[in-house]
């Protein structure tokens, strides 16, 4: 289902995932006919944008926090305009259990569409997809935290790359590490963070997002 004032984009985006061989069970343009469309039949992924009338302030944002908290099976993939870090925060360090996957990409990201595919690809499998942009916001304005100081810049270099939704064989191959050393970084930064193991690879990634948030 997807979510956007702009009949443009929306209108865009239904067709792109058409042709891809995805089913659009709804097409909106605000939180409130969101909500009422997912409350009738949830789908796998809902796709919606940060800013929604009648205020375009945080209504999509609301939307996002309701469907992690009630339907906590569907996937949530938010798109924003810009890096809003207070509403990032918001929506990553939710306490929703056992929710579904979830991203958030900026809408240029949209106009990538293996990336935004792929984004979606992982939010409906239950993982994650974060726009490297709005992690870098984040880990940035996390800097002033003693825990996150003490990791090393190979340690932060691995967590950016956990938040962005990478499997630890990937990791290893985008930062030219073997995966066994992916393990170590990722248990040292578990350790600094004052994080438990999680057996959940999604849970994983929002229990870093979370204390950044804090």
């Amino acid at each position: 289902m997807l979510a956007d004032d702009s009949t443009l984009l929306r209108e865009g985006l239904v067709r792109l995932l058409a042709e891809e061989g995805h089913e659009v069970a709804a097409a909106v343009g605000d939180a409130e006919a969101l909500l009422a469309a997912v409350a009738a039949d949830p789908p796998e992924v809902a796709v919606l944008d940060v800013r929604m009338p009648p205020t375009h302030s945080d209504e999509g944002l609301r939307a996002a926090l309701e469907i992690r908290g009630r339907w906590p099976g569907v996937g949530v993939l938010v798109l924003s305009q810009y890096v809003e870090g207070r509403y990032a925060t918001e929506l990553l360090t939710d306490e929703a259990t056992g929710a579904g996957g979830l991203g958030y990409l900026l809408k240029d990201r949209v106009a990538e569409v293996d990336e935004f595919l792929d984004a979606l690809e992982r939010v409906g499998a239950g993982r994650t997809a974060f726009d490297p942009e709005v992690v870098r916001r984040l880990l940035a304005r996390s800097t002033h935290t003693d825990p996150l100081a003490r990791l090393t810049p190979r340690e932060r270099d691995v967590l950016r790359e956990m938040a962005q939704g990478h499997t630890n064989a990937a990791i290893a191959e985008r930062l030219w590490v073997s995966r066994s050393a992916v393990e170590k970084h990722i248990n040292a930064i578990f350790d600094k963070l004052d994080l438990p193991a999680s057996g959940g690879y999604s849970r994983r990634v929002l229990a870093v997002l979370r204390y950044l948030g804090s």
